[in-house]
């Protein structure tokens, strides 16, 4: 850290319009990766795609004109040209597109809803683009306006006459920011482009590809025109009229929310496979103003609680006593479904809004939903029996493997329930099973979500546990945590230990990469070293390597666990180049896909398996040099842990590499 004893006001950096975005990307697009670079033209078609739905387009055109180019174009009223009353000179053209949190959505008279009021803004596209020309077809002319870099080129040009209105934006991905691998994928544009059709009913919407950018294996046409005029259904009867359908007739419909604050679209139907078993092919998509909420929210609540309810109320009218044990689980297994919202002052989680939060919205779409719902049900009694009796079905499989479950992992001290806090994972046996144990209830949180349900049960601790080593039998023996681990891992402990009876094939301590997460799996690999020395000499105790940070140039992403590490990058595979770097304060901090890949997918985890000499009359000695190191380390007496690293402090480098 630098010593400035001048530090003042002098040393303050303003950064001025557009300049914050390019300096810090991450802020506003999540990162520079290709997650990112394809949210840009979702911004640019999200505000065409406004204008079609408050009524003034009705045609919407997306050209990829080459791998990092493409144009966005629509019939509606064209982006306001004249001078903006707060900025004489400038066009609010201009002001849209060089300011941050400028636009006309902010206002509901303008738009009623809108999908790019909360995004990141034809703005933030502007200034993460090497190139930018907007035209606008407005006033009997045609206006152009150039930008580089977010910074305006000239001014705005008056060209031919024009009899139509429209707004057409051409952008280019800067290599500056995304790095020069950056390229669009026709298949992802091509699919957010038909999405954004049939969530916009009656809207015409054009793709046109340069062709030497498609290749047969996209299974995607150079050009096409997507038009849905019953919006979702029409796509969801297209998806899936090919495939044995439970319900012949899609579910759907539209209603609108209280107060002519929104509405909601839907679409559902209940696959099967050839034998009329469930199928694998079911998904739920959910979207709020045409944004894709792939994370879900309170839309996607409201949705799966009136349809499974009213298919439970189906039961109880019919008097079938099974409807009782059904839950959306077994409902949505096999559904296909799609639920769209509009609505005024949408609320999301994360500035690329993917989870919608507002509570509100799931008591509006649980109520539009549920009527209709049981009259459709009601109105095909015998449609409704089958779909009962197949749902029925997937919820009787589900309690028989949760009970084989429950059965197969009852501890040596027959515990009927797990503590609490254990998510434990469904897979039947042993082998290839995994419980992390993770520090803190925010980190077992994220990591809940991150992992294998099947095969990956986490079990988060609280705080530092106790020193087993400094610390008095009795005061062992009254420690809730660690004796929950051991009926959690099954085993037993002491002379009682049976490898046999272990519940999990790896047991992973995964504590922040930091000190102290390094202090807690100290603390817990003592505790298994005093308690269950079998656990360590049979291969099954591993310790995880978290990131402490990532670090991005151009398009690469590559996650360090050390200080060390991160100067290596550095001067080595990043040097000279711009790099962006992130740092993780603790696993609870990262996101669970993040979580996932760096430190608990099987495929691109690191772990370290934790060992001990071998019990063998050859390792006797080594055996008791090892037991005397630890009790030294970890005992009452601190003059121990400070000889040792006195004398060893050359060599702790070494040790933590």
């Amino acid at each position: 850290m630098t010593n400035n004893k001048n530090y003042s006001a002098s040393d303050i950096q303003v950064l001025e319009g557009l300049e914050p975005v390019r300096l810090r990307p991450g802020m506003y697009i999540g990162g520079t990766d290709e997650k990112a670079w394809h949210h840009l033209p979702i911004e640019i078609l999200d505000n065409a795609v406004d204008e079609a739905v408050a009524g003034f387009a009705k045609r919407i055109t997306v050209h990829l004109i080459d791998a990092k180019t493409i144009e966005i174009s629509d019939d509606g009223r064209g982006v306001p040209i004249d001078d903006h009353p707060t900025s004489p000179g400038k066009s609010a053209l201009e002001i849209i597109f060089s300011s941050l949190h400028s636009g006309g959505k902010f206002n509901n008279t303008v738009y009623k809803t809108s999908g790019g009021l909360h995004g990141v803004g034809a703005a933030v596209v502007n200034a993460l683009s090497s190139e930018t020309t907007v035209t606008v077809a407005r006033d009997g002319h045609l206006w152009t306006l150039k930008f580089s870099r977010g910074q305006t080129i000239g001014k705005l040009e008056k060209g031919a006459a024009a009899t139509k209105t429209g707004t057409t934006v051409r952008f280019t991905l800067d290599d500056q920011i995304f790095g020069t691998a950056a390229a669009f994928k026709p298949v992802k544009i091509y699919r957010m482009a038909r999405a954004k059709a049939y969530l916009t009913r009656g809207v015409k919407i054009e793709w046109i590809c340069n062709p030497e950018l498609v290749t047969e294996d996209m299974g995607i046409a150079a050009s096409e025109t997507f038009y849905y005029p019953n919006g979702v259904a029409d796509f969801l009867d297209q998806k899936t009229r090919d495939k044995p359908r439970l319900l012949p007739n899609l579910f759907n419909g539209s209603v609108d929310f209280p107060d002519d604050s929104g509405h909601v679209e839907w679409a559902i139907t209940i696959l099967t496979d050839e034998n009329g078993a469930a199928s694998d092919d079911g998904f739920l998509s959910s979207y709020c103003n045409t944004i894709s909420t792939i994370d879900g929210g309170t839309h996607e609540s409201g949705f799966r609680t009136a349809i499974t309810r009213g298919l439970k109320n189906f039961g109880e009218k019919v008097n079938n006593k099974a409807a009782a044990n059904i839950v959306a689980e077994d409902m949505f297994d096999s559904a296909c479904a799609i639920i769209s919202v509009f609505y005024k002052s949408p609320q999301f989680l994360g500035q690329t809004k993917e989870k919608l939060s507002n509570p509100e919205i799931a008591r509006y779409v649980e109520k539009a939903i549920s009527d209709p719902w049981e009259m459709f049900l009601a109105s095909d009694p015998k449609t409704a029996t089958a779909l009962l009796d197949f749902v029925n079905n997937l919820a009787a499989a589900r309690i028989r493997i949760k009970q084989a479950k429950d059965v197969a992992r009852k501890t040596p001290t027959k515990r009927a329930r797990m503590p609490a806090k254990l998510a434990d994972c469904s897979k039947h046996g042993v082998a290839g099973t995994e419980l992390f144990i993770v520090e803190g209830d925010s980190a077992g949180g994220t990591a809940k979500q991150a992992r294998d349900r099947a095969v990956q049960a986490i079990m988060p601790l609280r705080g530092k546990v106790l020193n087993i080593m400094s610390n008095s039998d009795e005061k062992f023996g009254a420690n809730k945590e660690l004796n929950e681990l051991i009926d959690i891992i099954g085993a037993g402990s002491g002379k009682d230990f049976d490898v046999a009876k272990l519940r999990y094939e790896k047991i992973i301590i995964m504590t922040d990469a930091d000190v102290d997460g390094s202090h807690i799996a100290s603390l817990l690999m003592t505790f298994f070293y005093q308690a269950m020395p079998g656990l360590i000499h049979g291969g099954h105790l591993y310790l995880s390597c978290p990131p402490l940070y990532k670090a991005t140039a151009g398009t690469e992403s590559i996650y360090v666990a050390s200080d060390e590490e991160l100067d290596a990058l550095r001067n080595g595979k990043f040097k000279g180049r711009r790099i962006e770097i992130s740092r993780f304060k603790g696993l609870g901090e990262m996101m669970p896909a993040q979580l996932k890949e760096t430190t608990m997918d099987p495929k691109t985890r690191r772990l370290i398996r934790v060992e001990l000499p071998p019990r063998t009359e050859e390792g006797a000695e080594d055996t008791e040099k090892t037991r005397t190191l630890i009790s030294e380390l970890m005992g009452k007496k601190p003059e121990f842990r400070f000889r040792f690293i006195t004398e060893h402090a050359k060599f702790v480098k070494d040790i933590f590499v």
